[in-house]
């Protein structure tokens, strides 16, 4: 038989069978279907984290404390810290010709409160370079200015999440009286809506810098100078990122005394770091979720060689007859691996169906985030579910060819 009259008994041979037929299917659907709709999600998420870096603005360098490296102090042991010492030194155009802009930051938990509304939110100190570096600019009043760090004074910026909270009847709280950690500020502006899947960029508020190093928080460092807990840089143009990150670290080197043969004390990463780093984390979490669906497949596959075994058992004499009538044993192994594969494919098929509503499905129950089904997994399912039909008819296929023709027909 050719494979067109061996595809055309094996579809007359399942019909005979439907509920069986779609029964043994059924494995194999959901486990199709739950491969396409988690390596979906996988993927969504790989997307969202670039697409939260990225949002955060361009060409950018994140200066932090390495807390792995330890430096003395006066005979003890502390954390080494980034101070504003270091972010006068990142600030000089002579030393660092490709670093645009230096935004200095320290971030604290607190509670804010007004009219007898009160919220746990971030508390960020800033300078007015965070606008310029962070893309993120007041919808509503003014940002901080130079004035303001330089006086110390008690002003804030709300998140649209803490201003909605604590202002619910007021679209506009300038002028407004809130309390930071029990210290009152004036509300001078409302940041425009950023957003967020997993954290909620909006719920924080920012102050001076230098109000929240002396009036909010406990900020002095061992050597008397002020504490920010990291320091973002942006590089002139994207193509001197590295340059400029070479500069950042030869310029801490030399302040925080460093030898050559010594790590450094602090961490200079960029965006693309930071999103390849959190791409192969999910991109394991994804492999992670595609093997725990695999398994259903597995499962499917042990179902259609059952099925299929009791199939070879059921029509014993008629594989007696077509060895009889001259069939060979090749015929009889395509035609029952036919069978299997047929049922692996089609319930392959109706399952990239089913789970790309799935994906779909995820994409709507969550705002902001999207699943993305993608031609590798679709690909990977399809020759998954064949592969998986072809495995578990081998054996009852080879089982059937190698049947006695006159046993055969004598099996009652």
């Amino acid at each position: 038989m050719n494979l067109a009259e061996s595809l055309r008994v094996a579809l007359r041979a399942l019909g005979a069978n439907k509920l069986r037929s779609a029964l043994t299917m059924l494995g194999i659907v959901i486990g199709v279907a739950a491969v396409i709709a988690l390596m979906a999600a996988g993927q969504g998420v790989q997307v969202f984290v670039t697409e939260q870096f990225q949002g955060i603005g361009s060409n950018l360098l994140f200066v932090l404390p390495n807390v792995g490296q330890n430096t003395r102090f006066g005979g003890g042991t502390s954390i080494r810290s980034l101070t504003m010492g270091d972010v006068r030194a990142l600030s000089d155009p002579l030393r660092l010709p490709d670093v645009a802009r230096v935004a200095p930051q320290i971030d604290r938990n607190g509670t804010v409160s007004a009219g007898g509304r009160q919220t746990l939110t971030t508390i960020q100190g800033v300078t007015p370079e965070f606008v310029a570096v962070r893309k993120w600019r007041p919808a509503i009043g003014e940002f901080i200015t130079a004035q303001d760090i330089e006086g110390r004074s008690r002003v804030v910026v709300l998140g649209k999440t803490v201003a909605e909270t604590l202002f619910p009847d007021n679209p506009a709280p300038l002028g407004e009286t809130v309390r930071i950690n029990n210290v009152p500020f004036r509300v001078i502006g409302v940041m425009e809506e950023k957003g967020g899947t997993f954290t909620d960029q909006d719920d924080t508020v920012f102050v001076p810098l230098t109000t929240a190093q002396s009036r909010l928080f406990s900020a002095r460092a061992p050597n008397g100078e002020y504490r920010v807990s990291y320091i973002l840089v942006e590089a002139v143009s994207e193509d001197r990122m590295d340059a400029a990150a070479e500069q950042i670290r030869t310029v801490l080197r030399e302040r925080h005394r460093i030898a050559f043969e010594d790590e450094d004390d602090f961490i200079v990463l960029s965006q693309a770091d930071l999103i390849q780093t959190f791409g192969n984390i999910t991109g394991v979490l994804t492999v992670f979720l595609g093997a725990i669906a695999g398994i259903s497949l597995l499962v499917g596959g042990i179902g259609i060689m059952n099925i299929m075994l009791v199939s070879v058992t059921e029509r014993t004499r008629e594989i007696g007859l077509r060895k009889a009538v001259g069939a060979r044993r090749r015929d009889i192994l395509v035609q029952f691996l036919m069978e299997a594969v047929t049922l692996a494919v089609s319930g392959g098929l109706i399952g990239i169906g089913i789970g790309f509503l799935g994906a779909q499905v995820i994409s709507a129950l969550v705002e902001g985030f999207r699943s993305v089904v993608t031609p590798q997994a679709v690909l990977l399912a399809t020759a998954v579910s064949a592969g998986v039909g072809l495995a578990s008819g081998l054996y009852p296929a080879w089982r059937a060819s190698r049947l006695n023709p006159i046993e055969a027909l004598r099996y009652e």
